[in-house]
């Protein structure tokens, strides 16, 4: 269980960074984000019932890293145009 949370709150820094290294795409991929971030959240909770919980996991870790990336394409001074 321990573990779980320690692969949930290294999503975090891994959502910075795959969104630091992809500065340019972040505004054409909101639509994708928010699909993603849907898509994942109807499947983990599907998969938490079914008691699958690593692939629930995966979700969770799949939902933190979009929403990071969401939040931060709408900063100004992070994202860079083209």
């Amino acid at each position: 269980m321990l573990l779980d949370w320690i692969i949930l709150i290294l999503a975090i820094p891994s959502g910075y960074l795959i969104a630091w290294l992809a500065r340019d795409e972040l505004i054409q991929g909101r639509f994708w984000f928010k699909v993603l971030i849907y898509l994942s959240l109807i499947i983990g909770v599907i998969f938490y019932f079914l008691e699958r919980f690593y692939i629930s996991l995966t979700m969770g870790f799949i939902i933190v890293v979009s929403a990071i990336s969401l939040r931060k394409s709408y900063d100004k001074k992070w994202v860079k145009k083209v």
